[in-house]
């Protein structure tokens, strides 16, 4: 074949679910191999996942799965599209078993569904904190939530030469979901650095779904993106060589030219010369990006050195209970009159509650930009004020405290105060580890049509 067809149809959970439709329709027409490819993992998204299967073993896969594939699953079947997708986070062989069901329920033949599994680590809190990377979250007595190694491409190229569908998998290093059908549909050999690092790139273009095609992009008068409502979802075209090209659907929003490529091809980038990932260390220095024509963006000369000795993996633990609560107050002298509920909060909470760490935003005056001290905000005016009190611990009753004298404003308080929203769940932190390979013995299984 002279060409591999790859949509990016998520770049995350939350991602939209109708974008996988025209990617599918675009690659029925291409000539070639031709998978779409859902990246939806990110680290809290598969410490909550693991949340979920301990409360329910059947659970623990994505929630977006069934939103995102019911609109493609037909489509795919009828075009002979293949997908992978991450999205069986913490539990891949319960997703294998939903996208079954969502294939009966659509009256469809129940898909080949390979499962690739190996990712979840079995070392102790204390191994995982002998290996942790640039911090010292782990060093204390912890209650691990998960602990999961970025696996490579070799187990998803193993289910693809198996006849796999689709390929379900767990924590993956994303680009991982490009390589593996590159790897399979060209034969690449996995000693070929630079055709491994040519096949990252393409997935690391394409893991961010719209990124690439002007999604995160747009700056208004600044750097405009066209149709944003309906934007393109990415299409790479892999040469066998590995040079590709970036393009999108015909007839739909976004843009994909030079600038929006090399804003994908920078993000999350540490050292361009040394971009780790589980089969391939990619060099980015000697990369050209040009564009060929409308919508179309030529990448070529990635280079490959050889894999680093170790695999990335994420540990998320429990971080306690996190307490949100939030008051409006607006009109004439509304900042100050915000300062003053400030104030009061933080002052009964120094002798209630004096170890429990508070967060106080003025939403839309001081928030992201601003700080947590004392501050005079006197000096800010407007009339439209929303108050943000925040405060984390492992001791439950604390964190309800905040909430309780945040509502108490309401009558306690300054004039006006109105709208209060509460919320306490439980808080997540995460840490980055090393752990050498030998912990991490990727396996591959098919799921049986049980019709």
């Amino acid at each position: 074949m002279s060409k591999v067809f790859i949509g990016g149809a998520a770049g995350f959970a939350g991602d939209r679910s109708d974008a996988g439709v025209p990617l599918v329709r675009a690659l029925a027409q291409c000539d070639g191999p031709r998978f779409l490819m859902y990246e939806t993992l990110a680290e809290r998204t598969l410490a909550l996942c693991q949340v979920d299967r301990r409360q329910d073993p059947g659970k623990g896969y994505s929630a977006a799965l069934e939103r995102l594939l019911t609109p493609v699953l037909r489509l795919c079947h009828e075009a002979g599209v293949r997908i992978v997708g991450n999205f069986g986070a913490a539990n891949p062989s319960a997703a294998a078993k939903k996208i079954a069901t969502i294939a009966r329920g659509l009256g469809l033949p129940i898909p080949r569904i390979a499962i690739v599994e190996g990712d979840e680590l079995a070392l102790s809190s204390a191994e995982l904190a002998l290996r942790e990377i640039g911090g010292t979250l782990l060093s204390r007595e912890q209650s691990v939530i998960s602990a999961n190694a970025y696996i490579g491409a070799q187990p998803i190229a193993e289910a693809l030469d198996r006849g796999a569908d689709i390929v379900v998998t767990g924590r993956v290093a994303d680009s991982a979901l490009a390589l593996g059908p590159l790897v399979h549909a060209f034969k690449w050999n996995l000693r070929d650095l630079d055709r491994l690092a040519a096949g990252t790139l393409a997935g690391h273009l394409l893991e961010c779904g719209s990124q690439v095609t002007g999604g995160y992009f747009a700056d208004p008068g600044v750097k405009d993106v066209p149709g944003l409502a309906e934007v393109g979802y990415p299409i790479a075209e892999i040469e066998e060589v590995g040079d590709l090209v970036v393009t999108k659907p015909a007839d739909t929003g976004g843009r994909v030219d030079r600038l929006t490529v090399i804003e994908q091809l920078l993000y999350e980038i540490h050292d361009p010369a040394s971009y780790f990932a589980p089969d391939v260390v990619l060099d980015l220095n000697n990369v050209e990006v040009r564009e060929v024509d409308v919508d179309r963006v030529r990448v070529t000369g990635a280079r490959g050195k050889a894999a680093p000795e170790t695999l990335k993996a994420t540990v998320c633990i429990d971080a306690g209970m996190l307490g949100e609560a939030e008051i409006s107050y607006a009109g004439i002298n509304a900042m100050k009159r915000a300062a003053l509920a400030a104030d009061i909060v933080r002052e009964r909470l120094s002798r209630r509650a004096p170890k429990l760490e508070l967060r106080i935003d003025a939403i839309g005056a001081l928030s992201i930009l601003g700080t947590t001290g004392n501050t005079d905000w006197s000096s800010w005016e407007t009339e439209d004020v929303r108050l943000r009190f925040s405060a984390q611990s492992h001791d439950s009753d604390l964190v309800e405290l905040m909430l309780n004298e945040v509502e108490a404003l309401y009558c306690a308080g300054p004039a006006g105060g109105a709208g209060v929203r509460r919320r306490k769940l439980p808080r997540l932190a995460s840490a980055s580890c090393l752990v050498e390979r030998h912990h991490v013995k990727p396996r591959v299984s098919f799921l049986e049509d049980a019709s």
